[in-house]
């Protein structure tokens, strides 16, 4: 059941306290994991009172759940037309996945998953969508010749994953604030890097 779903009564709910909330559960996630998350510590960060969390939400758990599902970003299909463009569109999506408030968050949930009811789930949900995505960018080049028919799906879609989340990783800590202004231009030289022709051997 989601926020938008729970039965309530009286004045209408206000959207901007159910945003700062749920921003607050994705926060409190990211900084503290599950051991650490608890509607009291949700409320105190999101500056409302308990009431108007249990008002939305009857447990932490579908708390958490929602708040996932509306701040950390599925990756969506993106046809733009060229192989370029959609694995460009795929990087962004990635960077911006693992950058900002986020970030900490969608780490934790590929770790911590298995121990929160039902965010298992959503984790699998979240992964499938994702090789779904990318899956039909690249089969959509290849279809239209900008790949050869040879090319292996998967060791394209590992090399652009990895060279994301590695960047993100690989980043110091008092270089992540920069991370959100240069996803644009990471994405364009990743994917230009990636799709540059092949070395070839001297003589060859």
């Amino acid at each position: 059941m989601t926020a938008s779903a729970s039965p309530h009564t009286g004045r209408p709910r206000d959207p901007e306290v159910d945003r700062r909330i749920a921003l607050a559960a994705v926060e409190l996630f990211g900084e503290a994991g599950w051991a650490g998350f608890s509607v009291e510590s949700v409320a105190r960060l999101a500056g409302v009172g308990k009431a108007s969390i249990y008002l939305r939400w009857q447990t932490k758990e579908q708390l958490l759940l929602d708040a996932l599902a509306a701040h950390v970003a599925n990756v969506a299909d993106a046809d733009t037309g060229t192989l370029r463009g959609d694995l460009v569109d795929l990087a962004r999506q990635l960077l911006r996945l693992y950058v900002g408030t986020s970030r900490k968050a969608a780490l934790r949930m590929s770790v911590e998953a298995p121990t929160i009811p039902g965010l298992a789930q959503r984790c699998e949900d979240l992964r499938k969508a994702q090789i779904k995505a990318a899956r039909a960018m690249v089969k959509r080049g290849i279809a239209r010749g900008e790949l050869p028919e040879d090319t292996s799906v998967t060791l394209l879609l590992d090399t652009l994953c990895g060279g994301v989340v590695m960047h993100i990783m690989s980043t110091p800590a008092h270089l992540q604030s920069t991370l959100p202004g240069q996803i644009d231009t990471y994405a364009d030289q990743l994917v230009d890097f990636l799709l540059r022709p092949p070395l070839t051997a001297p003589g060859r």
